[in-house]
């Protein structure tokens, strides 16, 4: 699958994942059997369109007090996608990924950092809001305080259509807006910096991005080692990298077609 070929799979995720688009006009919210599937992208329960449940949610809500099934089923799903795919669900699948990617290609000057260290944010966001501080405040706090597609695919979307919810908002949705608008903005001129820097759900596909089954494959008997890979790339420097999102540029590359994706 070529690059054309991703955003066509971006797209259709999306749809996918939100078939209910009508309901950005009535700024209704689906609450039907499919909510309590997880979703295996980054997909806001309280998006208008969205059919089911994002996982981050659904395990902030779990260590929020909710029942320990709830815990089984989550884990097992995010484990299991993750040792299936890794990073991919990231590339492909999710919903604030493919917004990112879709403002990184507005033709502005780009800059192309590894984010060496503040990819690690990414875990303490994860320990602290996911797991830690729902077990003390018993609130899903990633939600309450951070998650950008919260904001930009549930909360814009509603407050569009029902003016009434503008005298419920404080301090704390001003917090989420400005980070929410801080990512729009940097993602413009990074390269998916809310996916490297913030997104909890991209730390653990991240952790079991290199024995992921799904991985790009290298035939060493075709490499030359020109580095034309790593050249295409903004992100990685090794395949299987654990930032990789199996975005296909390196395999574009390659004048040896060394390179592929696959099991």
């Amino acid at each position: 699958m070529g690059l054309e070929g991703r955003l066509l799979a971006q797209i259709g995720f999306f749809i996918l994942q939100n078939p209910f688009l009508k309901n950005f006009v009535t700024g209704e919210i689906y609450r039907g059997k499919l909510k309590h599937i997880c979703t295996p992208g980054l997909n806001c329960y309280a998006c208008p369109a969205a059919a089911f449940s994002c996982p981050i949610g659904a395990a902030q809500m779990f260590f929020a007090g909710a029942r320990h099934s709830i815990s089984l089923y989550v884990t097992g799903f995010l484990l299991t996608v993750g040792v299936i795919f890794g990073k991919f669900i990231c590339g492909f699948v999710c919903p604030m990924g493919f917004l990112q990617d879709l403002l990184y290609k507005i033709k502005t000057p780009k800059l192309v950092t590894p984010l060496r260290f503040l990819r690690y944010v990414k875990y303490f966001v994860l320990v602290m809001f996911v797991v830690l501080l729902p077990v003390v405040f018993g609130s899903p706090m990633f939600c309450a305080y951070i998650c950008p597609s919260g904001t930009i695919f549930g909360a814009v979307p509603l407050l569009a259509v029902h003016n009434f919810l503008f005298d419920f908002i404080g301090w704390q949705f001003v917090i989420k807006a400005i980070i929410a608008v801080g990512v729009l903005i940097i993602s413009v001129f990074v390269l998916r910096i809310f996916c490297r820097v913030l997104c909890p759900l991209g730390a653990i596909y991240s952790l079991l991005n290199r024995i992921a089954i799904f991985r790009m494959k290298c035939d060493e008997g075709k490499c030359t080692s020109c580095k034309s890979c790593a050249d295409a790339c903004d992100i990685m420097t090794a395949p299987n990298h654990a930032e990789c999102f199996r975005c296909g540029k390196c395999v574009a590359a390659c004048p040896q077609k060394a390179l592929s994706r696959g099991a």
